[in-house]
């Protein structure tokens, strides 16, 4: 098989495959040079500052001025700096932007002077939000449309993993400072001069590897949506003030903001107060980016099956608390170590707030709140990294009553802890009113959705064809829907699969008979679980994946979640083993969207007079069954559709294809391979 074939045949969201596309692994080495010298530089910019100042409140204030102007040119340019990186041919701004501020950063350490990192610090901010924009404007240009969010993916845990390497490289300089004195003579301020040094040079050659590439399209981006700035805020604002679901999220998601604000602004100084210097500063830094690389990255994985809702307000709570031992402890190793969930916490709250404003906004609306959200976040960030500072200069050291042998106060506060402490109340009270303002799952003891959430997994979702599952009670409609479903695609050229289970097989055949007759009589609860999956291992391996792989439309009648709530929450057995059982018969095979018909078991059951083994159960049985696929439902609202099957069968079908259409792309290409 030939490279591009190997490329084609990958599956769609494979990082590797992202990354034997040339241009786009040029652009990505760009961005990891360019976001390592920007975290370096903030280290070392950081910590310039804190050396020019005397005091302990004048450190405070250098190092609040340089947070402060990082984010003061978003305050005044983020509206309109997309407007302008549209203006602008896209190749001279990546190419350009890298150069300038490099040339920026290297002459920090030839000024030497706190006034000059002051405007730097403007100027490049300034340059990298137009930067930013023609850089996420030129991505689509390099990779095909089905690996597009793999490219996103790989770009944005370069712009935030990169800070690991960048404390990593920042915090051996400084050791190496320290272990041998003369190493770093030859720079008035020894390792920081070299760090910035080694920031400015970043800078300039990945603006040479993005001058490599062939493929950026020559002149300015096509210009689109609001530009506006006036309409963007008033209509964010309307629309986050009469939706409480989104105003919830917007007050979690600008709180833990808020509170990270008030970590990073006060780290370098917290750090001092522990007697870390320099080397400390950084270890904590990096700690803090590995937290929340791994928070966003495995936290929504560890906790899969939790409702997003519930894991918000619990990673924002969790946020808060661990605040409180971080603010009390005076040991470096435990805070740094607190310092890991600290950042994993957030990282969870991060990405999950992101994910859910991403599902739960209208489209009509959608940029428009991102917008919204961007604009609050910057202003509050810049806020709280003006203010921290300030408040901790301002209550200065705080003995508490006692002295120890040495005649030395027994233990001392300084202003960077009692801060700490502040945040740890604010943040904690935002999480608990999050999470009760946003609990879907009233009722349901969270400690059983945290049991049920470690064990299970995100699943496999096939790179070819669309999949797709109609779910839901007795009587409910599934196989009139799923007709519908298989005519209009038949209608619009596609190749399309109905099918059911159990039985759409010769041995499901024969396991339909046996769990459904009501000849059969009364059987274990567990065999009945195994004939299920049973079926469900044949069904998939000799129709449902041969007919994705030639990238087919499969539509099915019942799937996992099936067995999931009638031999799981109907016949009360235990939820992780059925889980296990099913998900093994199907190699963990998940459908791209699954329909749940919601119907009163009442209503449904009116529906037909002849019932089988199943259908003759209890109303309370069908309650269970009904329960458990509404709260299937919300665990993964993107790959979930409810629909209300009182609604007439036109209005439904209507709302279904409304769902699947957007599902279509790799049905359309076939071996999933995109036409373009």
């Amino acid at each position: 098989m030939s490279a591009v074939d190997d490329l084609r045949h990958a599956p769609t969201h494979s990082l590797a495959a992202v990354l034997r596309i040339p241009d786009f692994r040029r652009l990505w080495i760009g961005l990891g040079l360019s976001s390592l010298g920007d975290w370096i530089g903030l280290l070392a910019l950081t910590a310039m500052a804190n050396a020019s100042a005397d005091s302990y409140a004048g450190k405070n204030y250098a190092i609040a001025t340089v947070l402060f102007l990082r984010v003061l040119p978003a305050l005044v340019m983020g509206p309109i700096a997309g407007y302008i990186a549209d203006k602008i041919d896209r190749r001279v701004t990546l190419i350009w932007g890298d150069y300038i501020r490099g040339v920026l950063f290297l002459t920090i350490p030839v000024v030497g002077q706190l006034w000059w990192i002051f405007v730097v610090t403007v100027l490049v901010e300034a340059v990298s939000l137009v930067w930013g924009p023609a850089k996420d404007a030129t991505v689509p240009n390099l990779v095909p449309r089905y690996r597009l969010e793999a490219a996103n993916q790989i770009s944005l845990a370069t712009t935030y993993g990169s800070a690991l390497p960048a404390a990593a490289i920042f915090t051996g300089l400084t050791l190496a400072d320290k272990l041998y004195r003369n190493l770093f003579d030859v720079f008035d301020r020894g390792p920081i001069d070299l760090a910035i040094y080694a920031n400015g040079v970043t800078f300039i050659v990945s603006g040479l590897v993005i001058a490599s590439l062939t493929t950026i399209p020559r002149g300015p981006a096509s210009v689109g949506g609001d530009t506006n700035a006036w309409r963007v805020v008033v209509d964010g604002w309307k629309y986050v003030g009469t939706t409480p679901l989104v105003r919830g999220l917007v007050i979690g998601i600008v709180g833990a903001f808020a509170a990270g604000g008030v970590v990073i602004g006060l780290a370098r100084t917290f750090v001092s107060d522990l007697g870390g210097g320099d080397p400390g500063y950084g270890v904590l830094f990096g700690t803090v980016f590995a937290g929340l690389g791994l928070g966003m990255w495995r936290g929504p994985r560890l906790l899969h099956g939790l409702s997003r809702r519930r894991l918000f307000g619990i990673a924002l709570t969790t946020t808060g608390l661990l605040l409180f031992p971080l603010a009390l402890v005076q040991q470096l190793e435990i805070v740094t170590a607190l310092t890991l969930l600290l950042g994993f916490a957030a990282g969870v709250a991060w990405i999950t707030g992101n994910t859910l404003l991403g599902l739960e906004v209208p489209d009509d609306v959608r940029g428009r709140t991102f917008a919204f959200v961007g604009s609050m976040i910057r202003l509050v960030l810049a806020l709280v990294l003006a203010a921290a500072p300030l408040v901790a200069g301002t209550i200065g050291t705080i003995d508490l009553p006692g002295e120890d042998r040495s005649g030395e106060p027994l233990l001392v506060y300084n202003g960077a802890a009692i801060t700490f402490l502040l945040a740890a109340i604010a943040m904690t009270i935002v999480g608990v009113t999050a999470y009760r303002q946003m609990d879907d799952r009233k009722g349901t003891s969270l400690v059983h959705d945290l049991r049920h959430s470690f064990s299970g997994t995100l699943g496999v979702y096939s790179a070819t064809g669309c999949f797709i599952a109609l779910e839901g009670g007795e009587g409910a409609g599934k196989s009139t829907q799923a007709k519908r479903l298989q005519e209009w695609l038949t209608a619009e050229g596609y190749d399309v699969v109905l099918t059911r289970e159990p039985g759409d097989t010769d041995v499901g055949k024969e396991l339909r008979r046996i769990v459904l007759d009501p000849a059969t009589g009364n059987i274990s609860h567990r065999t009945e679980a195994l004939l299920y999956a049973a079926d469900k291992a044949e069904h998939v391996d000799s129709v449902v994946a041969p007919a994705l792989a030639r990238g087919a439309v499969v539509i099915t009648d019942r799937y996992v979640d099936s067995t999931l709530a009638y031999q799981g929450a109907g016949r009360d057995l235990a939820d992780l083993e059925v889980e296990r059982i099913a998900r093994w018969a199907t190699a963990d095979l998940r459908p791209n969207l699954t329909v749940v018909l919601d119907l009163p078991p009442q209503h449904g059951m009116s529906r037909f007079e002849e019932r089988d083994r199943i259908e003759g159960e209890s109303v309370e049985f069908h309650e269970r069954v009904r329960d458990m696929f509404l709260q299937l439902a919300s665990g993964q609202p993107e790959h979930y559709l409810v629909v209300d099957a009182r609604a007439s069968i036109d209005d439904i079908a209507s709302e279904i294809r409304a769902r699947v259409e957007p599902l279509l792309d790799a049905a359309r290409r076939g071996t999933g391979v995109d036409p373009a």
